[in-house]
């Protein structure tokens, strides 16, 4: 890619990171009610879960877009994704949310293992 490239999606990237930053700030609501046609897996999470998304998705892109870098915007995609999936899943949701009275004790470490094994 040109530098001459890069600098004009970095400047995308800006305004339309300052464009999310102001229109959550008039209207959060707003935010929260477009949200599912840009990503629809958002109708999976709990409402509370969409304010807190949104909240850090105007953050993060914020700050990624200061430093020209959208690597922690993309984590943050995938890390809410994931967490939508769980929603979607009543079976892996049950499993991850219930507390196991079950304790298997300490776990060696790897070495500590390795070592007694020789």
């Amino acid at each position: 890619m040109s530098a001459e490239r890069a600098e004009a999606e970095a400047e995308v990237i800006d305004v339309t990171s300052r464009l999310l930053a102001g229109v959550a700030r008039r209207d959060p609501r707003l935010l929260r009610e477009v949200l599912p046609n840009a990503l629809p897996w958002v109708r999976f999470l709990p409402v509370a879960d969409i304010d807190a998304m949104a909240a850090e998705l105007v953050s993060v892109t914020e700050a990624a877009a200061a430093i020209g870098n959208t690597a922690a915007v993309s984590q943050l995609l995938v890390e809410w994704r994931r967490t939508a999936e769980i929603h979607a899943d009543p079976d892996l949701h049950r499993a991850l949310t219930t507390q196991t009275l079950d304790d298997f004790g300490a776990v060696p470490r790897p070495e500590d293992s390795e070592r007694g094994s020789r």
